[in-house]
Order: C-alpha cells, then sequence, then structure tokens
C-alpha cells in the first residue's frame, strides 16, 4: 500500500525536466558541460575551489581517503550515530573506524570525545553534520589543525547549511555532499567532492575516471587531451564518475536552492512548533548560530519508551498511511563492524539511546500544515496507544 502522505519526495519542477531533456537530445550524456557547471555551482555554495562530480555520496568518501593515502593499519575517527557509509568506507581502504559517540543534544561527535580517541596511528577524523546540523564543526576543524590530521567533512546531509557565517561544506580538508533523492536537493544518484587543495582534486578527478592520465578539470570535462591519453591510466581507478543527465538535474536543482532550503525549514518549523509542547516527544535542538539545513526531520521519544514500543508507535503510524521510520542504528552494533572490531552493547550509551527511540516523520518542501497536523496528530494518538498497552500490562503483572 503506497502511504498517504509518504516519508519523502523530491521537488520536481518542469525546470527539471527542461535541463534533463535538453542534455538527452545535446547527445553529450558523459563528460560533459553540465558535470562542470554543476561542479561550480556547488563548490561555490561551499566555498571551496574544487568539485568533483562523482556517482554517490559514499563513493566520494572512498576517494577522498584513497587521496589522502589512507590504508591498512591506519586509524580513522567517526561517529557512532550516523549512516553506515561514514564508516563503511573507511573499510573500503583497509583501515579501522575509530567510533565516538555522540552528543546528546546535536547527535554529532564532540571534539573532546575525538581528541581521547586520537592514536599515533589515526590519519583522520570523519565529521558528520548528523541531519544536517553543523553543531560542533568549527571545534573538529582546530582539533584537525592542531594535531595536523586531515578533516574529511562528511556533508551529505546538509548542503546550503552554515555554522555563522561559514558554510557546510567548507570545513577541514575536504568535503563531501550527497545528492540522494530525499536530500535538500537531489541528481537521483550522485555525490560532490569539495575542497582547496588542488593535489587533492586531482588525485579524485583521476580515481573516480579509471585512473586516467591527464584528467585535469578540461580534459575531464571533456576539453582537448594529448593522443592517447583515453587509455593512460597513472594509477588504479574506479568508475565513480557522474553522467550528465543526473549533472543537468542538479545544476537546475542548484538554481533552486534556497527556494527549496526556504520551503524545508517552514516545514521542520511547523513540526516544532506544533509538538514541543509534547513531553512524550523530543524535537531537533539547533543552536542559534547555525543555520540548519533540514535534511530529514527526526523527533525522539522519552527515555520512558523502550525499542519495541518505538516499533510499534512507526508500524501505528504506517498503518494510517503516514510514512514514518526509525534513524539510525548506531553502526558499531551493526553485524560487520561488531565482527571487525568487537564492540558489545553498552559501549555507545548515547548513541544506542538515541537510535532505540527516533522516529523520521514524513518531510518533503511540498508538504503542507494540514498534513503536518494530521501527521502529529497520528502520532500522539500512537504514543497514548503505546502507553495504554503498557499500563495494561503492568496491571496484569
Amino acid at each position: 500500500m503506497t502511504d498517504t502522505i509518504p516519508l519523502s519526495l523530491p521537488d520536481i519542477t518542469d525546470a527539471e525536466v527542461r535541463a534533463v531533456v535538453a542534455t538527452l537530445r545535446s547527445g553529450r550524456l558523459s563528460i560533459g558541460p553540465q558535470a562542470e557547471e554543476f561542479e561550480r555551482l556547488v563548490a561555490r555554495r561551499a566555498g571551496r575551489t574544487h568539485g568533483i562530480a562523482v556517482s554517490s555520496g559514499t563513493a566520494g568518501l572512498h576517494l577522498a581517503l584513497l587521496a589522502l593515502g589512507i590504508g591498512p593499519e591506519d586509524e580513522v575517527i567517526t561517529p557512532a550515530f550516523s549512516f553506515v557509509a561514514s564508516a563503511n568506507c573507511v573499510l573500503y581502504v583497509g583501515a579501522k573506524p575509530v567510533f565516538v559517540d555522540c552528543d546528546p543534544r546535536t547527535l554529532n561527535m564532540r571534539a573532546d570525545a575525538v581528541e581521547s580517541k586520537i592514536t599515533d596511528r589515526t590519519k583522520a577524523i570523519i565529521g558528520v553534520e548528523v541531519f544536517g546540523n553543523p553543531a560542533g564543526m568549527s571545534e573538529l576543524a582546530a582539533l584537525s589543525n592542531k594535531y595536523e590530521i586531515p578533516l574529511i567533512e562528511d556533508a551529505c546531509e546538509g548542503l546550503g547549511g552554515r555554522l555563522g557565517t561559514d558554510a557546510i561544506g567548507g570545513f577541514g580538508r575536504v568535503a563531501v555532499f550527497g545528492f540522494y533523492p530525499n536530500k535538500q536537493i537531489t541528481t537521483g544518484e550522485g555525490g560532490m567532492i569539495v575542497t582547496h587543495d588542488d593535489t587533492l582534486a586531482d588525485q579524485c578527478r583521476s580515481l573516480r575516471n579509471h585512473g586516467r592520465a591527464g584528467t585535469s578539470r578540461a580534459t575531464a570535462s571533456g576539453g582537448p587531451a594529448a593522443l592517447g591519453s583515453w587509455l593512460e591510466h597513472e594509477r588504479m581507478g574506479f568508475n565513480f564518475r557522474m553522467n550528465e543527465l543526473s549533472a543537468a538535474l542538479g545544476v537546475a536543482q542548484m538554481r533552486r536552492l534556497d527556494e527549496l532550503l526556504e520551503m524545508r525549514q517552514w516545514v521542520a518549523e511547523t513540526y516544532t512548533r506544533r509538538l514541543m509542547g509534547n513531553a512524550d516527544v523530543l524535537v531537533p535542538t539547533v543552536a542559534a548560530d547555525c543555520f540548519m539545513s533540514w535534511f530529514v526531520y527526526v523527533v525522539r521519544l522519552s527515555d520512558r519508551f523502550t525499542e519495541a514500543e518505538r516499533d510499534e508507535i512507526i508500524a501505528g503510524l504506517r498503518r494510517h498511511d503516514v510514512g514514518a521510520s526509525n534513524y539510525f542504528p548506531p553502526i558499531p552494533m551493526l553485524p560487520h563492524f561488531r565482527r571487525l572490531c568487537g564492540h558489545q552493547p553498552g559501549d555507545f550509551p548515547v548513541a544506542e539511546s538515541v537510535s532505540h527511540r527516533t522516529i523520521a516523520l514524513p518531510f518533503f518542501t511540498r508538504l503542507t500544515g494540514r498534513e503536518v497536523d494530521l501527521v502529529c496528530q497520528t502520532l500522539e494518538l500512537m504514543i497514548k496507544r503505546a502507553s495504554f498497552a503498557r499500563s495494561a500490562i503492568e496491571e496484569l503483572e
């Protein structure tokens, strides 16, 4: 059954359709001007010199680690509470992920917690703006400078956000954005590496393109290349390029970014006003100096609710045609990380507690005030039912 109010929907207008159709008719479907323009627009928004379009945000994180020379025997500090790609990318290069618990308010890593995990084998820090919240990123950047350890900013959930006057994507040595359909803008699938580092940018361009030689910006965009250079390979690489259709969609979406952010901000504020008086629901916390680029709207149930009760509340929302989901499981507790790192339940108490009580509510630009109110009414009804069921069981006992 299709949800009456889905969990997410991309915002696609006639402008995006025209852009993709025009690119189809151009005959240039890969390594062309749309990718170059998309790179320019995203890099400029992040305040960076270089943009390197790739097939996904995960691919971007993978290439960033490779370009930094990180491999076996190295350690990379990464959040316990994030999307799994923030840690999987460490495994891709043969390094060891070192997990850090999250702050209970911002859900991001705290710099002091990161500092306690630094060793002689630490070769990078992956900082994530969880759900688009940039809180703490300045402190991570300062810590990175102090220890001369590269900060990779996993900005896949935060395009368009700011911390003070600093744009998300502008912290650390390199940052990566993602453009999955539920993100602030979408290319269907796709990602973008942004950096000021000329050498790192050139390495990422080569790595995304089978390790080809001569993959300067002009060559990578289809400009003049030396005879035979297309079949010259300086290093092992990957086919992580972004196609022109995706890039054309991205260019059209970037030109609407401020409009999209404003609509998402309105939906988030409407949810917050509606739910902030409910003692059983913890709404997202955003500091005054943060401009939140809203990726999702995730609430938490109070500590009196169990994971099983949370799951039943989500199931109840879905039965009433309201899209809902949990968000995220603690990464160190996933089976492949438990086998590799040996972590046990209780090792990351904040991430585990938060994870057991999160509920992602429907969130997209075209959500109406009436729909938000219906979602909130249904959520509160399911919470009351869960409380009633617990009371009934306690009476029987």
